[in-house]
Order: structure tokens, then C-alpha cells, then sequence
């Protein structure tokens, strides 16, 4: 079965038909850049001209930088906070004519992750973290999803953590990998003090860098980088999708 997967993110909208049988894309990704500013009707535009290029007709999963909740977005990471409050599978489906799943992007990287990646076949509780302009956190106990997770924001030494262990603070503020390695140390334990998980993936565009900064990192817990990289979220909201696809074929 394929479905089409869509990434929507600060600086680029990416999406490609997904086989959601076999976790890989179907066709060559198409981006484009997010529009500024990132409002609904102008990020609606852009996700129609994505399903417009495949020809796309059936279901469409998308994530979404946002606590979203029943389709609706409760917050606003890195876009227009006119999405705040917005229906953006509504509005979506409105703009492609099509059914759409959206999904916040750390769940979705998490539901490819463990589909597919490093988290196939892993019981217990599994934290994925993607670091990159912030942390975004999903997790999953026993491989199933408790959606929305805001760990980033969880506090550490009186900040959000992600305002001292994301990538673009480590860019921002030039640290040594040894030493942003030990931020990222003193985020885990906190977790681990609070959810006692048995595996840590790391993920974001930085995990394609883990020989430098893994053998620095500390935890009772497993760590893993992350497998799919930059395509987990295309892949993960065509995974959020699937029940969708699914239930148009019974039709």
C-alpha cells in the first residue's frame, strides 16, 4: 500500500509517496520552502502543490512542528502562531481534496523509527529525541505511542532543555562535541529519573554525525542513532495515514 507522506517544518515542506509495507519512499522526494510567513492558508497552498505533483488521490499524512490533538494544532513550533487553534486536517483536506492525518513531527519520526529502525522490535519504553532547532521527544511503551510529548521544554538548570542541548545551540554557541555531548548527558538523566526507559534514540539531522558525539554520552539505558534520518518523517505521517488509506480500499 502507498501513501502519501508529507514533512511540514520551518524552513522546508518535504513529501513523497510512501510504501508503507516496506518503511521507503516510492518516488523521489519533492521540497519546497516553507512560505513566510508560514500561515495556514499560505502552508495549505503548498501542501496542495506537493499532492498536485504526484497526482495524488488518496490518503495524505502530514506532520506538523505542534501539540496536535484531534486534528486541531495547540501550539506552534518554528511556524506562524496563527496556527494556534487551527483545524489543520480541516484545512488540509480542503486544500488537496483529500483525506488527511496530521501529526505532530517527533510522533511521526518515532512511529517510522520503530516500524522500521532503530526501535524495531523493542519492547518497553522507548524515548525517541530528535535534536535539532529544538528537541523534539516522542515516546512509545511497548511500541505504542503516548502522542505529544513536549520533552524539550522539560526544565534543565532553569531553561527549557532544548535551550541547551539542541543543535543549534551546539552551532550557536560553538561547543566542542565533548561538551555538548555532557548537556545532552545531564537531559537524559533527568529523564531517566523521571520514565526509567530501556532504550534512547537519537535522532534529528545531527544523528548522521553520532560517531562524534555517541561515545560521550551517558545513560543506564541504551542509546541508538536514529536509521531513517530525514526521511522518518515522510515515512512516519504516511504510517499515521495508513488506517485512512486503508479504510478508502474497504470502500
Amino acid at each position: 500500500m502507498t501513501v502519501l507522506g508529507i514533512d511540514i517544518g520551518g524552513s522546508g515542506i518535504k513529501g513523497a509517496p510512501v510504501d508503507v509495507g516496506r518503511g521507503m519512499l516510492a518516488d523521489e522526494r519533492l521540497r519546497i520552502a516553507t512560505p513566510q510567513p508560514s500561515r495556514p492558508e499560505a502552508v495549505a497552498r503548498v501542501v496542495a502543490e506537493i499532492a498536485q505533483h504526484f497526482a495524488w488521490q488518496g490518503a495524505i499524512g502530514c506532520t506538523f512542528p505542534a501539540v496536535i490533538k484531534h486534528g486541531i494544532a495547540f501550539s506552534a513550533a518554528n511556524v506562524d502562531r496563527a496556527w494556534i487553534g487551527t483545524d489543520g486536517e480541516r484545512l488540509l483536506e480542503e486544500a488537496t481534496q483529500c483525506p488527511v492525518r496530521l501529526i505532530n513531527d517527533a510522533d511521526a519520526a518515532g512511529l517510522a523509527e520503530m516500524r522500521f529502525g532503530a526501535g524495531r522490535r523493542r519492547k518497553g519504553v522507548v524515548i525517541i529525541l530528535t535534536l535539532g532547532t529544538g528537541i523534539g521527544s516522542a515516546v512509545f511503551t511497548d511500541g505504542q505511542l503516548v502522542p505529544n510529548t513536549e520533552f524539550g521544554h522539560m526544565e534543565v538548570r532553569g531553561k527549557d532543555a532544548e535551550h541547551r542541548a539542541s543543535d543549534l545551540v551546539r552551532k550557536d554557541k560553538e561547543l566542542r562535541w565533548k561538551k555538548w555531548a555532557g548537556r545532552i548527558n545531564e537531559f537524559l538523566a533527568r529523564m531517566e529519573a523521571l520514565f526509567s526507559p530501556d532504550l534512547f534514540i537519537i535522532g534529528g539531522g545531527v544523528s548522521k554525525k553520532h560517531e562524534k558525539f555517541f561515545p560521550h554520552l551517558q545513560a543506564r539505558a541504551d542509546i541508538l542513532p536514529a536509521e531513517l534520518r530525514n526521511e522518518a518523517g515522510i515515512i512516519g505521517a504516511a504510517l499515521a495515514a495508513g488506517e485512512l488509506a486503508g479504510r478508502e480500499r474497504r470502500v
